[in-house]
């Protein structure tokens, strides 16, 4: 049996869109997006956050025009893990959301 692959999540944008176009001409967005959630821990509330890298590609990428910085939007995609070499030698690893489809919520 094949396992599932599908990442959910309604977050605000930290910023809009980084537009731009491969050597092929295939649009690559991304940009970063926060959730937050509220937790208990003993008798106290505390807000959890997290930033997710969110990337979009082709047809989706060049619709993510519409996007800006603060809004509520609704995203559904894959998670993937890239590596690559940095500056320095070193190989870093980068965990990504690969947005298949986004629907603006505000």
């Amino acid at each position: 049996m094949s396992g599932i692959n599908k990442v959910f999540l309604i977050g605000h944008l930290g910023k809009g869109p980084d537009l731009r176009h491969l050597d092929n001409g295939d649009a690559v967005a991304s940009f970063p997006l926060v959730t937050s959630e509220m937790i208990c821990k003993g008798d106290q509330q505390q807000v959890v956050t997290e930033w997710h890298n969110i990337v979009m590609w082709r047809s989706i990428a060049e619709s993510s025009v519409q996007l800006i910085k603060g809004q509520l939007v609704y995203i559904e995609g894959k998670l993937r893990t890239r590596n690559f070499t940095d500056r320095s030698g070193i190989k870093r690893y980068v965990t990504e959301i690969a947005a298949d489809h986004f629907e603006i919520l505000t």
